[in-house]
C-alpha cells in the first residue's frame, strides 16, 4: 500500500523523535492531529444548477491558540493533504517561534474553470459553515491563501465573516493574506518565496558546510532551477536573481525552460503570458513535461509548486547539490534517502517554506492592533533622520552628496519592517537549526528542524500545564 503524505510526514516525525527525551504520551499528543472538520453544502452554479462541494479543515495541534494555516481550492484536495498539511504548519510555526497552532483547510473545487460568481458564492458558503462549528475566528483559527487561492478569496472570508462571526470587533484578525486595501500586510505576497531565498543564504554562509559540497560561500553565481513559477517561486526567482544567482530552469504546469546562461525571468512571464505558453520562448530549451527540468545541471533546485515534486523514481537523477523545500513535502521520504545518499543538502519544508506564515503573523499582529506597523514611527523616524543630517553638516562643515543624504533621510514603511523582521526571523531560527545539527550529531537539516518543532510544542504543553 502506498503510503499517504500524512504518513510521510509522521514517517519525518518518528525519525527525528527518536533524538529526543520527551515522553512517549506527549510525543503521541505531537504527532495525532486534533480535529479535522469534513464539510459538504450545496452551491448554485451561474446557469442555476445546485451541486454539491466538499470542503476540510483540519486542526493540527492546539497547544498554542489560534491555529493557522491556509486553504487550497484543487480537484485532488483530500482529508489526508490537510492534515499532513496542518502537521507542517504546526512544526513550522514552533520552529520559526510563532505563536500558533498548525491548521489547513481544502476546497474540491477546480478554480481555473469555474467563474468568479461560483467561486464567490463556494467562498462565503465554505466560510459560514467554518463559523458555524467555530473553525475560524481570530482567536480560533486564521486561514491565509494556498493552492488556488488568493487576496480575492480572503477578502470574501474576511467580509463573511465580519457579518457572521462573534468577534466583529476584530474580524480583520480572522484570515490573513488580505489585499492592502483590506488591511493586509506589505510584503506577504513575496514572503514564501523570499524566505526560502533567505534560508538558502544562510545555509551558503557557512563555509564548513559548503566546502564539502565543492562549492564557494554565497549566492551570488549559484545556478539556480525553480520547478513551479507560481506564486511562490516566481518570487524566489526574483529574490535570487536579486542576489546574483543564476536562474537557469523553471517550469509551470504545461511545461518547462533551460538555458545554462541564464534566464530573464520577466521575460518568460512576459512571453507566457502573451503566447499562452513557455514554448518558443527564445533561446532556451522547451520541454512540455515540466518534471524533466529537475534532472537538468544546477547547484540548486528550489521546488516551489506542490508535494511529491521529487521521489524515489527520479532523486537519482538530479544533479543539484542543495535542494530548498519552498514548496510543501515536494521531496518524499524514499527521495530524501537517495538524497541524502548521494550527499545532497535538503533545506526542509518546515523551515524554508515558512516565510509566509511569518509574515501572516505580522498582519494578524497588524489588525489586532488596529494600526499599522509605520504609523506612529515613521514620522518620528523622519525627524530623527533630519537632525542626524543637520549634526553631520555642522560637525563636518560639508554638505552631504544628494544621495547619501536621501539614504540617510528615508524612514522605513511597512514592507521595510516586515522584510527586516521576516530576514530576522529565518535567521535566528536557522541558527537555532544548525546548532541542533552540529552539537547533537544529526543525521541532516530535516531531523534537526523537526526535533527543534518536537521540542517546542512539547515545551508548550508543559509551560501550559497541560501535562503537570
Amino acid at each position: 500500500m502506498t503510503a499517504s503524505f500524512f504518513d510521510d510526514v509522521n514517517l519525518y516525525f518518528d525519525a527525528a523523535s527518536r533524538h529526543t527525551d520527551v515522553a512517549p504520551d506527549i510525543l503521541a499528543q505531537v504527532r495525532a492531529c486534533n480535529a479535522v472538520f469534513r464539510l459538504r453544502f450545496p452551491v448554485r452554479r451561474d446557469d442555476g444548477q445546485v451541486v454539491v462541494v466538499e470542503g476540510y479543515r483540519a486542526e493540527h495541534s492546539h497547544h498554542r491558540l489560534p491555529t493557522k494555516g491556509g486553504i487550497r481550492y484543487a480537484l485532488d484536495v483530500s482529508q489526508d493533504e490537510v492534515m499532513a498539511l496542518a502537521a507542517l504548519m504546526t512544526y513550522k510555526c514552533a520552529v520559526v517561534d510563532v505563536p500558533f497552532g498548525g491548521a489547513k483547510g481544502g476546497v474540491v473545487v477546480d478554480p481555473r474553470n469555474e467563474s468568479r460568481t461560483f467561486l464567490e458564492r463556494v467562498t462565503r458558503r465554505y466560510t459560514s459553515e467554518l463559523i458555524h462549528k467555530r473553525f475560524i475566528g481570530p482567536d480560533v483559527d486564521v486561514p491565509a491563501p494556498d493552492v488556488g487561492t488568493g487576496e480575492r478569496e480572503m477578502g470574501w472570508i474576511y467580509d463573511t465573516y465580519k457579518v457572521l462571526g462573534e468577534d466583529t470587533l476584530n474580524a480583520l484578525a480572522c484570515v490573513t493574506g488580505k489585499a492592502l486595501s483590506v488591511h493586509g500586510v506589505g510584503g506577504r505576497r513575496e514572503a514564501t518565496g523570499l524566505g526560502a531565498v533567505i534560508a538558502l543564504e544562510h545555509f551558503l554562509a557557512e563555509p564548513e558546510d559548503v566546502k564539502p559540497l565543492g562549492m564557494e560561500t554565497g549566492i551570488a553565481g549559484k545556478r539556480i532551477i525553480v520547478p513551479g513559477l507560481g506564486k511562490v517561486g516566481l518570487h524566489a526567482a526574483r529574490a535570487a536573481i536579486e542576489r546574483d544567482a543564476v536562474v537557469v530552469g523553471v517550469s509551470v504546469s504545461d511545461g518547462a525552460l533551460y538555458d545554462e546562461g541564464g534566464l530573464d525571468v520577466e521575460a518568460v512571464l512576459a512571453h507566457r503570458s502573451e503566447n499562452g505558453s513557455l514554448r518558443g520562448f527564445p533561446g532556451a530549451r522547451f520541454t512540455a513535461n515540466p518534471d524533466l527540468v529537475l534532472e537538468e545541471p544546477c547547484d540548486v533546485l528550489i521546488p516551489s509548486a506542490l508535494e511529491h515534486q521529487i521521489t524515489g523514481a527520479n532523486a537519482a537523477k538530479l544533479h543539484a547539490k542543495i535542494i530548498v523545500e519552498a514548496a510543501n513535502g515536494p521531496v518524499d521520504p524514499e527521495a530524501d534517502a537517495i538524497l541524502r545518499e548521494a550527499g545532497c543538502i535538503i533545506l526542509p519544508d518546515i523551515y524554508a517554506n515558512a516565510g509566509g506564515v511569518v509574515v501572516s503573523y505580522f498582519e494578524w499582529i497588524k489588525n489586532l492592533s488596529h494600526v499599522s506597523f509605520e504609523r506612529m514611527t515613521r514620522r518620528y523616524q523622519q525627524i530623527a533622520n533630519n537632525r542626524l543630517v543637520d549634526v553631520i553638516t555642522r560637525m563636518t562643515g560639508k554638505t552631504l552628496p544628494p544621495e547619501d543624504a536621501a539614504i540617510l533621510l528615508q524612514a522605513p514603511n511597512e514592507i521595510d519592517f516586515v522584510r527586516t523582521a521576516l530576514e530576522n526571523t529565518m535567521a535566528i531560527s536557522y541558527e537555532k537549526i544548525r546548532a541542533s545539527w552540529k552539537r547533537r550529531s544529526l543525521p541532516d537539516l530535516r531531523t534537526a528542524a523537526y526535533l527543534t518543532a518536537i521540542e517546542s510544542v512539547a515545551n508548550a504543553y508543559a509551560l501550559d500545564g497541560i501535562f503537570p
